[in-house]
């Protein structure tokens, strides 16, 4: 998959976070900086983290969905033990979070937010509720197509892949600057999760499979 460019001016937001000077290289060992960093301990998850429909005392809001995958090195081998994160927004489009204003109820259920440790095959497993999508404020009339954050945090503080995976068949998708910033059509279809009826429980929830491959940046390929 290749990487989307650092500025896309259709996606507002890059055209003040993407960079505007070569990278300062550092003058000492980069991988000193690993042997100091803080790392995350297997300790830190805790049993409910992975459904995030059981952290509260009450059931949340929206459709309950399953979402399983495999996080894999870009040889197809599993990533094992290694720490993922899931947040996203509710059922009615509305992170909980403070700076989140967007006149959407928020529910008292749902934090939205989990994390796992993958397991021997790389593989990972949540249960969640599928988000609604939001406007977000880029131009006129925009809104997010319904999405999940994953986070895949490496052996050490600095390595940390951050992505989405969205939902096949979303209306929004040709409108989202944020997908579209990514020109190849078969790169984007990557970030679309593959609805999967042998995950999906009866009379119970809709089963997704969206499996993650790390490579490398595209510094490290330069």
């Amino acid at each position: 998959m290749s990487h989307p460019p650092y500025l896309s001016p259709g996606y507002r937001s890059t055209v003040l976070r993407a960079p505007s000077q070569p990278p300062v290289r550092m003058k000492t060992d980069p991988d000193a900086i690993e042997l100091t960093s803080p790392v995350f301990g297997h300790e830190e998850v805790g049993l409910v983290d992975t459904d995030l429909t059981r952290q509260h005392r009450g059931e949340p809001l929206g459709e309950r969905i399953i979402v399983t995958g495999r996080v894999l090195d870009r040889t197809g081998r599993p990533v094992r033990g290694t720490l993922l994160e899931l947040w996203q927004a509710n059922a009615a489009g509305r992170y909980a979070h403070d700076l989140d204003q967007h006149p959407a109820p928020l529910d008292p259920n749902f934090t939205g937010a989990g994390r796992c440790l993958t397991d021997d095959e790389g593989g990972y497993r949540f249960v969640t509720i599928k988000p609604g999508a939001y406007p977000w404020r880029n131009h006129h009339n925009a809104w997010r197509p319904a999405h999940l954050h994953f986070s895949v945090f490496g052996s050490a503080f600095t390595q940390r892949l951050v992505t989405q995976m969205y939902f096949p068949g979303d209306p929004i998708f040709p409108f989202d600057p944020i997908l579209q910033s990514i020109t190849a059509p078969e790169d984007r279809d990557l970030l679309v999760a593959r609805f999967d009826l042998d995950v999906t429980e009866p009379e119970w929830a809709l089963g997704y499979r969206f499996d993650i491959v790390l490579g490398s940046t595209p510094m490290e390929d330069s």
